[in-house]
């Protein structure tokens, strides 16, 4: 997946140098930790609660403006975590079981992006919805088994481009990202150990504070 996003994303730069209104985006944040847990259901036969524990956010995005306060971005985001995990058997048999589980997930997504500067700042308040899948790989520590699933993802995000005089400028934002319940999104903790999976009782929901850097590609003449 991380070769085939790469090998895109050098085709798409290859692009941009030829093209007009292109913005490349490189991104570093931090997403906080989130609480997840689960009732009872065909799947776990019993009950977890965990936290999904925050840490650096990094990736990257080409951001095509489609008019002066519009613009469209394809985005790869990344972050490496853990979750700890008690388990509860409704059978009670085994008692409570504990574990850690090393969590890897990579956002990709689109974004709409709705821009407000006004003539003459060099600030630039944005905000916008994302929309696009998570791919979430996870290893069980204690059993060693891994796992890794696909799902729907979605977010939103609010902030500020600071431009200077040149092309380059700093971006500042805020981000909720969430991998949604009603898409059967988010974390499988059952008997048989931990890891990524179906169930329609927990969701991974986000926030995410940090920026990055922006560059501006080609020519970037205004649209009406």
């Amino acid at each position: 997946m991380k070769k085939t996003f790469f090998i895109l994303l050098i085709t798409s730069l290859a692009f941009a140098a030829h093209s007009q209104n292109i913005r490349l985006n490189a991104y570093g944040s931090y997403i906080f930790d989130d609480h997840v847990d689960n009732g009872y259901s065909s799947n776990t036969q019993g009950y977890f609660d965990g936290t999904v524990k925050g840490g650096f956010l990094y990736g990257g995005g080409l951001e095509f403006r489609l008019h002066d306060y519009y613009g469209l971005e394809l985005m790869y985001q990344r972050v490496d975590t853990h979750a700890p995990v008690d388990y509860y058997p409704y059978s009670g048999i085994g008692g409570v079981k504990h574990t850690s589980v090393d969590l890897g997930v990579n956002y990709i997504m689109v974004g709409g992006v709705r821009s407000m500067q006004r003539p003459g700042s060099h600030a630039e308040p944005f905000g916008g919805i994302m929309l696009g899948m998570a791919i979430v790989n996870a290893d069980d520590q204690e059993t060693g088994s891994s796992s890794s699933a696909t799902k729907f993802a979605w977010g939103a995000r609010f902030g500020a481009n600071l431009w200077g005089s040149g092309r380059v400028g700093l971006k500042l934002q805020a981000q909720f990202l969430s991998v949604p319940q009603g898409a059967g999104g988010g974390l499988y903790f059952g008997t048989g150990g931990a890891g990524a999976g179906i169930t329609t009782y927990s969701t991974i929901f986000q926030f995410v504070l940090g920026g990055g850097i922006i560059v501006k590609l080609g020519s970037d003449k205004p649209h009406h």
